[in-house]
């Protein structure tokens, strides 16, 4: 597929009615990914739609496993055409594996879905996942870690993903902003 139309497209029939903050979140993602765009440069169809898809595993339709990641890569995978890049960013957003870890689904993971070979579009979309409030505007990624551990409590399966993540997450944020900074792009 072309273009990205299509993963607004369905994103919004997932997401829009059944979890309005979700989908807040979900157009945050997808804005601060188009302003990505000049950092990635070939790449921003794949990241716009990356980000645009990445928490439709969140969608009642969609849940299977209850990891929104592997739910979501697993749905698109049955998408006509879609980017296997696209498929694989969903599976792996923000440290996936870790939480996969935690909920004893790495292997199944991992084996399905393996990381992508593409490290600045991987922390791109770390960035803006991890950047963007659950009601969509802007944060940092120490707040946003912090209202992640306050909403599922430190103990939480996500609460110990996110804390095991949250040196991977900053590290992310930081060498994407120094990619934006070489390209001219202000953050």
């Amino acid at each position: 597929m072309t273009g990205v139309g299509w993963a607004y497209e369905l994103a919004e029939s997932l997401l829009r009615e059944s979890l309005p903050r979700r989908w807040a979140h979900t157009e945050g993602v997808a804005a601060c990914a188009r302003w990505l765009a000049p950092v990635v440069e070939g790449r921003s169809e794949v990241l716009e739609a990356a980000a645009v898809l990445h928490d439709v595993g969140y969608a009642p339709a969609l849940v299977q496993t209850g990891f929104h990641p592997l739910d979501g890569a697993r749905h698109l995978r049955t998408v006509p055409a879609v980017d296997d890049r696209v498929v694989r960013l969903v599976a792996n957003h923000s440290f996936a594996l870790l939480e996969a870890e935690e909920r004893g689904l790495r292997a199944e993971l991992a084996g399905e879905f393996p990381l992508l070979d593409d490290p600045l579009l991987v922390d791109a979309l770390v960035y803006c996942d991890m950047t963007t409030t659950p009601e969509g505007g802007r944060t940092t990624s120490v707040a946003r870690v912090e209202e992640i551990l306050g909403r599922y409590g430190a103990d939480s399966v996500v609460g110990r993903f996110i804390r095991r993540a949250a040196p991977e997450i900053h590290g992310s944020v930081e060498r994407v902003r120094a990619a934006a900074d070489a390209a001219g792009v202000t953050l």
